[in-house]
């Protein structure tokens, strides 16, 4: 059998998170585009799911930037202090 390895890379800290509209606050430390394939890894957490919407300053943007905290829309529950991935 033949197993595909995937190897993660760091992109961003969770800083905050906002369970009625569905959303965290994420730190990112890499310029990452929507649609883009993350995984959320926490002491409680840990899901994958795309990109489906980001926010800074209040409006919709393509790309989330190095350094800038950005709204990220999520499925799950997510925690201050978890950690974003994508696959390399």
């Amino acid at each position: 059998m033949n197993e595909t390895k995937r190897t993660l890379m760091l992109v961003g800290v969770v800083t905050h998170y906002y369970a009625r509209p569905g959303a965290a606050v994420v730190r990112f430390i890499r310029n990452v585009p929507l649609k883009t394939h993350i995984y959320f890894h926490g002491k409680t957490t840990n899901f994958e799911e795309d990109i489906d919407s980001l926010e800074y300053n209040r409006f919709p943007t393509d790309l989330a930037k190095m350094n800038h905290n950005v709204g990220v829309s999520v499925t799950e529950r997510v925690r201050k202090g978890d950690r974003v991935y994508t696959f390399v």
